[in-house]
């Protein structure tokens, strides 16, 4: 696989863009970018030429996640106010809008079934698992402390969750934490099954592959990027090349590459069977917060965006 720079657009947002995702095709149209900023705004493009579509407006803090539902109907976003907003893509129109105490709004993804989606607590030390049939919320998933404390710990701190990520069977959820531990649940029990250990710095970003259900891709601060088998509890792989943190990681849908964006400023792609760095893009001019892969079965796309206030598109073959 390689990387081809596409486009480039500066200020596409007023300010830093700190998530990006895709949005699957529906049978009334292609694909669709989203993007996140703290300048508080959503925004859709049409991915190909990165041409706006429509401004996302409805937080009055800035955005720090975006999630697209599997159906491609609707997605969410969830911001600094401490509120996530489902909205509908097409039409804008707000579905649902769920609250929660201040700094417990973090990531979020959908299940692959597009019946759940989870949200990092934050400060709360746990995930909370909405219904999106209703948007109830239907369970919390608390983060038990690891019995053997970690040199970053501080006696009285709970784990800050910053991350989160599903199987593609469904069946797991991934949360990552500020003192660098990543736990997994079996969601259908609701139960708490390991820790896995490794990072000692904050784990921003998880990714399982969409081919294999036990491999599991974590990046941390502390320029790291990790390959566990999450079933198994065994750290299977370690990269490295990133000369600072590492804040966004995706995979490719036949799971043989990942991509990562880093505070270095750059895009880089490995290859998974290497283990490897096998292209570094320089695009941006600051941190990258996002880097999100296009949807199977569309043309190889792969989108960034920074704190530089812009967003990139690449092509892959």
């Amino acid at each position: 696989m390689k990387l081809a720079g596409l486009k480039s657009i500066e200020n596409a947002h007023d300010e830093s863009v700190w998530a990006a995702t895709w949005v699957p095709a529906t049978e009334a149209r292609s694909a669709l970018l989203l993007t996140g900023s703290l300048d508080e705004t959503v925004k859709i493009w049409k991915p190909d030429d990165l041409i706006l579509q429509r401004t996302n407006s409805g937080h009055c803090l800035g955005v720090v996640s975006v999630a697209a539902h599997p159906s491609g109907h609707f997605a969410a976003s969830a911001s600094l106010d401490s509120f996530v907003r489902v909205f509908d893509v097409d039409t804008n129109n707000t579905i649902a809008t769920l609250e929660a105490p201040p700094s417990e709004v973090w990531q979020m993804r959908f299940d692959p079934k597009g019946t759940i989606l989870a949200v990092a607590g934050g400060g709360s030390a746990s995930v909370k698992l909405w219904d999106t049939a209703t948007w109830n919320l239907v369970a919390t998933l608390s983060i038990p402390r690891p019995e053997a404390p970690k040199p970053s710990d501080k006696n009285s701190s709970k784990k800050f969750v910053l991350s989160v990520a599903w199987s593609p069977d469904g069946k797991r959820l991934a949360c990552g934490s500020m003192d660098g531990t990543i736990s997994v649940f079996d969601v259908g029990r609701g139960k708490f099954l390991h820790h896995l250990e490794g990072h000692f710095m904050p784990v921003r970003t998880l990714a399982y592959s969409p081919t294999d259900p036990r491999l599991l891709f974590s990046a941390s601060d502390d320029a790291h990027v990790y390959m566990y088998d999450a079933e198994g509890k065994t750290l299977i792989g370690a990269m490295s090349g990133h000369a600072s943190w590492v804040l966004s990681l995706d995979v490719s849908p036949d799971g043989a590459a990942i991509a990562t964006g880093s505070s270095d400023r750059t895009v880089r792609l490995w290859d998974i069977g290497m283990r490897a760095a096998v292209q570094t893009m320089s695009n941006h001019t600051d941190q990258v917060w996002g880097v999100a892969f296009g949807p199977a079965g569309g043309p190889g796309r792969l989108a960034s965006v920074s704190d530089d206030k812009g967003i990139s598109l690449y092509d892959y073959s």
